[in-house]
């Protein structure tokens, strides 16, 4: 812990807590505007803070280094590659909406490594919050959703779609979130009273990861020129780039044009195509209670993830085939990105103690020079972002 100005988080006004997400089903999709699958967790990030009529930020954290400080009455500076940027972000697409005149002092802390779990999108949530909050504006939570992902499209230079901010905005502790990130229709579906019980484990390979100089971006454009090739191939008119997306051609056409078209690019299509199927049965196998269903798609999704959508680092990877043969585990996959981070699986509670034993002994069998970094963690599903 560093050396803080602010120690006592009780002499602060407010207090959100901002979850991190997991995502069973619906990797990859949510920029093409596909169908996904989440919970938010029981882990997060915590910001304190209290309003000031002076327009002055200053933001100390429990995790990082150095302080933030800028006004929000001026306008947003460039990135300054540290992480005060995500709170310049949620000031940057506040402001197109919103005057600010109002800032605040805050202390935020994360409560798990960097990596996997959208920590991100956790982050730039707890600050639009913030300053909505200092500022006298009601935001609802797909407001909210949505001008967090402005942020971290527009300023922090993720092209993602709306799945991370989307769970950690409206997860509830009992239920699993399906979204569709082209109509932003959503549904949380209530645990079936039949589901065998179970908890989610994450699994931190020890590396990290920023995905703005990981190949996430690459991924999208090439699911996005796959799309180009599509309507080429078909005589149909092109769409500029950003308004082009794989979730607009249907199905038939791809199966039409996916030998004509480089494999690396068909890949990434199939990859859209079969994890929209899988989630359509995901959706079913929850609503029935049929976890083993349910898991065995969140493991068919990660084979996608490798083969086809072609991320996934040798230590993820590893930590996927232990995973798989593990007593007790009911499916899993790679948690966010997937090319450096964390593995996710639902499991069955009873197992848990063998789960972590086996998972870090064989891992490290393989990697023991990640001794120090790997870690092993269980969660269970939260409600979304709120005001403690």
């Amino acid at each position: 812990m560093y050396n803080l100005k602010y120690n006592n988080m009780t002499d602060f006004k407010y207090h959100i807590f901002s979850p991190y997400r997991v995502c069973p089903l619906g990797a990859h999709v949510d920029h093409q505007h596909g169908l996904v699958t989440g919970f938010a967790i029981d882990k997060g990030v915590d910001l304190w803070f209290t309003p000031n009529q002076d327009g002055k930020v200053h933001l100390e954290s429990k995790t990082f280094e150095g302080t933030v400080d800028f006004d929000i009455t001026q306008g947003t500076l460039v990135k300054e590659k540290h992480w005060g940027d995500y709170a310049r972000g949620a000031k940057y697409a506040l402001k197109k909406r919103f005057t600010l005149k109002r800032g605040i002092n805050g202390v935020i802390q994360g409560s798990l490594p960097v990596g996997g779990l959208s920590s991100s999108a956790a982050v730039l949530i707890a600050y639009v919050m913030a300053f909505a909050k200092a500022n006298d504006i009601e935001l609802k939570p797909m407001e909210v959703v949505n001008i967090a992902s402005e942020a971290e499209r527009e300023y922090i230079g993720l092209n993602n779609g709306i799945l991370d901010q989307a769970c950690i905005a409206l997860g509830q502790h009992d239920g699993l979130l399906f979204l569709d990130c082209d109509s932003n229709d959503y549904r949380v579906i209530k645990r079936n009273p039949n589901m065998p019980d179970f908890e989610i484990a994450i699994f931190f390979s020890g590396l990290t990861r920023s995905l703005v100089n990981s190949d996430y971006n690459l991924r999208v454009y090439e699911c996005k020129t796959a799309a180009w090739n599509m309507l080429a191939y078909t005589d149909q008119p092109l769409k500029t780039f950003d308004k082009t997306f794989l979730r607009d051609i249907p199905k038939t056409t791809f199966e039409k044009t996916r030998i004509a078209m480089p494999q690396r690019f068909a890949r990434r299509a199939e990859h859209f195509y079969s994890e929209y199927r899988r989630v359509r049965q995901g959706v079913t196998a929850w609503e029935s209670g049929n976890m083993k269903l349910f898991g065995k798609l969140s493991f068919d999704s990660c084979e996608s993830s490798i083969h086809n959508y072609e991320c996934g680092s040798p230590e993820l990877i590893a930590i996927y085939e232990i995973m798989r043969t593990l007593p007790g585990v009911y499916g899993g996959r790679f948690s966010g990105a997937g090319f450096k981070g964390a593995c996710i699986a639902l499991i069955n509670p009873e197992f848990k103690e063998s789960i972590e034993r086996e998972m870090t002994m064989r891992y490290l069998e393989q990697y023991p020079e990640y001794e120090q970094t790997f870690k092993v963690f269980f969660v269970k599903p939260d409600n979304g972002a709120r005001f403690v």
